[in-house]
């Protein structure tokens, strides 16, 4: 699977392809829809990145400066909050 980095530069290129004046209508109309495939994926990963950032700027910091992730508060694969992972639960 194509990480973060690769799925943005790919649909930078499929912008800059719409762009062209060269482009069939029929090529733009297959990019178009291929960017917002991409658009719609690389939304999801960011609001997963931010469910991240929220969870660790709300831990508290051990003694050692590192911060212990609560399983339970962690924001599971479905982006939902303070349940734990589906394989987790009793």
């Amino acid at each position: 699977m194509a990480n973060f980095e690769e799925n943005l530069s790919r649909l930078e290129n499929l912008t800059q392809d719409i762009k062209r004046s060269d482009i069939s209508l029929e090529e733009a109309l297959k990019d178009f829809e291929e960017g917002i495939k991409l658009a719609k994926s690389l939304e999801k990963e960011i609001d997963k990145m931010e469910g991240k950032i929220q969870i660790l700027m709300n831990q508290p910091a051990k003694e050692d400066g590192k911060v212990e992730m609560d399983l339970f508060s962690a924001v599971n694969s479905s982006g939902s909050q303070g349940e734990p992972e589906a394989g987790l639960r009793q």
